[in-house]
C-alpha cells in the first residue's frame, strides 16, 4: 500500500502547528539559554517557511485567489522578518526580547488565521482554484530540505523583504 504524502496546504499546516508550539515553549521558558534556543529554532522554521511559501506557493497563487489577500501575506511576512532580524540581531541580551516575541507571535498567529480561514482564506481560495496540490508539496518539501541544510552549515541569511523598501528610522532614546 502506498504511503499518503500531505498535499501543499497539509504541509504548510503542519509548518504552522509546530511555530505554535515553539512560541507556546518560549513562553514557558525560564533560562536565557533555552529561550536563545528557541528564537534560533522558531526563527529558523518562520525564514524557511516564509521562503518556500513566496518563492513557491504564493507565485502559483498569483491571478487565481484574491489579490488583495496575496499582497497583504507578503506585508505581513516582511513585518514578520524585521522582527526575525531583531531577534536574530541581539538575541535574549535585548531587554525587548521578550515582547518582539510576543508581537511577532501575535503577527503570525493573525496571518495564519487568513491562510487559513474557511471559505475565503487563502488556502481555500487555492483550493477553489483547482491548483495540484499534491505537485506543490513536492516542490515545497524538496525546497524547504535545501533551505534546511544550507542554514545548518551557513547559518540563517540576513532576510530579505520583498514588499518593504527598506526605509531609513532613526533610533531614538531607549526606554528607560
Amino acid at each position: 500500500m502506498a504511503t499518503k504524502h500531505p498535499d501543499a496546504i497539509a504541509l504548510l499546516k503542519q509548518d504552522h502547528r509546530k511555530v505554535e508550539h515553539l512560541f507556546d515553549e518560549f513562553t514557558k521558558a525560564r533560562s536565557d539559554r533555552r529561550k536563545q534556543e528557541l528564537v534560533q529554532e522558531i526563527c529558523t522554521e518562520l525564514m524557511i517557511h516564509a521562503t518556500i511559501e513566496e518563492e513557491i506557493f504564493y507565485p502559483v497563487l498569483k491571478g487565481r485567489i484574491d489579490r488583495d489577500l496575496l499582497s497583504e501575506a507578503y506585508v505581513e511576512h516582511d513585518g514578520a522578518k524585521v522582527l526575525i532580524a531583531e531577534l536574530l540581531e541581539a538575541g535574549v541580551d535585548d531587554p525587548f526580547c521578550d515582547a518582539k516575541m510576543t508581537v511577532l507571535c501575535e503577527e503570525i498567529r493573525h496571518h495564519v488565521k487568513e491562510e487559513e480561514r474557511p471559505g475565503d482564506g487563502m488556502f481555500a481560495q487555492a483550493r477553489a482554484a483547482g491548483i495540484d496540490m499534491n505537485a506543490l508539496a513536492d516542490a515545497l518539501a524538496t525546497r524547504k530540505q535545501t533551505l534546511l541544510a544550507e542554514f545548518r552549515t551557513e547559518g540563517l541569511p540576513t532576510p530579505t523583504t520583498r514588499s518593504f523598501a527598506g526605509a531609513v528610522l532613526q533610533h531614538g532614546a531607549p526606554v528607560a
